[in-house]
C-alpha cells in the first residue's frame, strides 16, 4: 500500500466522537445513554426556519457566489449592525460552518512552521485545524482554579518566538464556557499590536450569556482593523448544526481576498443551508430569551449536581453551554470508557469526552472531563446521579 501523507498521521482522532463504538455498544444492550459528549442541542430549530425550508419550492438547487448569497450577507450585516458591530458587505464571507471559517482564515495566513498560542483547554478541532495549515498550536494554560481565566499576559508573551502568527480565542468558551471580559480582550489587543500578530476570535456562542452578561467582540477593539478575525456560525444560535453554514469576518481587505480564492477551490457554500440562514435572521427575540433560560436552568442542574458530588470541582460558566469538571480520577480517558462499557446505574449510563483532547501539552486533563448541558432538565438530573453512583464504584474497585 502507498505511504499516507504525513498530516494524515497527525491528524487528532475526535475527544468528542471516539467513544461512539462503546456508547453504541451499551445501547445495544438496553442501556440509555444520556450524551453529554458533544454540543448538539436539543433545543428546536426557530419556527420561521422550518416555515421558510417548507415553502421554498426552487426547481433548481444552484450553487451560490463563493463568498456567500449577497442577500444573506446583506442580512448579516444587519445582524451585526444589531450587536453595534459595523461592517461592510465585503467584509463578511460564508463558509461551510464555522469550521471551514477557521481553516480558512488559518490557511490564508498561516506558513508551514507557523505557530498559533492557544489559551487551552480549547476546542478540539482547533488541532485539527492547524494540521491541515501545518502549523503548530502553542498552549497557555488557563487554571481551573481561576475558573478558566486568560491567563497573565506574561505567559502568553513568554510563549512568542519568531514563527508565531497569531492567537486564538474562543469567547465565549468552548470547552470552559468562561466569558472574556473586556478588559482581558484589550490586554490581547495591546500584544497582539506590539508583536503585529492576528487575533482570531471564535465568537459562536455569542448569544448564550448569562447573568446579564454582555459579549464584547474582537471586532470592536480598537486598532485592530488589520489583525482581528472573527469567527461565527448558525450552527449553535439558532440550533441548527446540520445546516453547515457560518462566516469569517474580518476589516483585512487582503485578508478577505486571499480568504476567497479558497472559497473559490470549493465552489460556493451550502445553498440549503443559506436559505435556512437567511429565514433565521428573522427570528424573535424571545426565542433566545427562552433558550437562554432554559440554558440558565440546565447549567445550575448540572454545575450544582457535579459540585455536590465529594472530590468534583466544576467553576459555574458564563456563557455558550459547556463546562469542565474536575473528577477524583487519575485518567479521565479510561473512566469515560468504563462508564460506557461496564458500569450502569437502573440501565442508565453517562457518555463524557474526556478533557484531555481539549488540551495540548501532554498530560494535562487528565483527570478533568467536558459536559454539555444540551438535554432536558431532567435527563441533566438523572445523569448527575449515574455519575456519582458511577464515580463511587470506579474508585470502590481502585481504578
Amino acid at each position: 500500500m502507498p505511504q499516507l501523507s504525513q498530516k494524515a498521521d497527525q491528524m487528532p482522532a475526535s475527544p468528542i466522537r471516539k467513544l461512539v463504538p462503546f456508547s453504541e455498544a451499551a445501547k445495544s444492550k438496553g442501556i440509555k445513554v444520556y450524551h453529554l459528549n458533544i454540543g448538539q442541542p436539543d433545543i428546536e430549530t426557530p419556527e420561521v426556519v422550518r416555515d421558510a425550508m417548507r415553502r421554498q419550492d426552487a426547481r433548481v438547487i444552484e450553487y451560490s457566489n463563493s463568498e456567500g448569497m449577497l442577500a444573506y450577507r446583506q442580512g448579516l450585516q444587519g445582524y451585526y449592525a444589531s450587536k453595534n458591530i459595523s461592517l461592510e458587505v465585503g467584509n463578511i464571507m460564508v463558509t461551510t460552518g464555522g469550521s471551514e471559517a477557521l481553516v480558512f482564515a488559518f490557511m490564508s495566513t498561516l506558513n508551514p512552521g507557523d505557530e498559533v498560542i492557544i489559551p487551552e483547554p480549547f476546542y478540539a478541532n482547533y488541532n485539527g485545524f492547524a494540521v491541515m495549515a501545518g502549523a503548530k498550536v502553542v498552549p497557555v494554560t488557563a487554571k481551573i482554579d481561576d475558573g478558566f481565566a486568560l491567563p497573565p499576559i506574561a505567559d502568553f508573551e513568554s510563549k512568542i518566538t519568531d514563527e508565531t502568527k497569531g492567537i486564538l480565542i474562543c469567547n465565549p468558551g468552548n470547552p470552559t464556557g468562561y466569558l472574556y471580559s473586556q478588559q482581558e480582550l484589550e490586554q490581547l489587543r495591546d500584544l497582539v499590536l506590539k508583536y503585529n500578530l492576528f487575533l482570531y476570535a471564535d465568537e459562536v456562542y455569542r448569544e448564550f450569556m448569562y447573568e446579564g452578561a454582555v459579549p464584547f467582540s474582537v471586532l470592536n477593539l480598537a486598532g485592530l482593523e488589520q489583525n482581528a478575525i472573527m469567527i461565527d456560525s448558525v450552527s449553535k444560535r439558532y440550533s441548527m448544526c446540520g445546516a453547515r453554514i457560518g462566516a469569517m469576518i474580518s476589516r483585512n481587505k487582503e485578508l478577505m481576498a486571499a480568504a476567497l480564492k479558497f472559497g473559490q477551490a470549493r465552489l460556493s457554500p451550502p445553498t440549503f443551508g443559506q436559505w435556512a440562514s437567511m429565514a433565521a435572521l428573522a427570528t424573535p427575540q424571545q426565542y433566545f430569551d427562552d433558550v437562554v433560560q432554559e440554558y440558565v436552568t440546565r447549567r445550575d442542574v448540572l454545575v450544582n449536581g457535579l459540585n455536590q458530588i465529594e472530590g468534583v470541582i466544576c467553576p459555574k460558566p458564563q456563557g455558550a453551554f459547556y463546562c469542565i469538571a474536575q473528577l477524583p480520577i487519575q485518567d479521565s480517558d479510561h473512566f469515560c470508557q468504563w462508564m460506557l462499557e461496564s458500569f450502569s446505574h437502573n440501565g442508565q449510563t453517562v457518555m463524557m469526552a474526556p478533557a484531555s483532547g481539549f488540551y495540548a501539552t501532554p498530560g494535562s486533563g487528565k483527570n478533568q472531563v467536558r459536559l454539555a448541558y444540551v438535554l432536558n432538565q431532567e435527563d441533566l438530573a438523572n445523569a448527575v446521579v449515574c455519575l456519582r453512583e458511577g464515580l463511587k464504584k470506579y474508585l470502590s474497585e481502585g481504578h
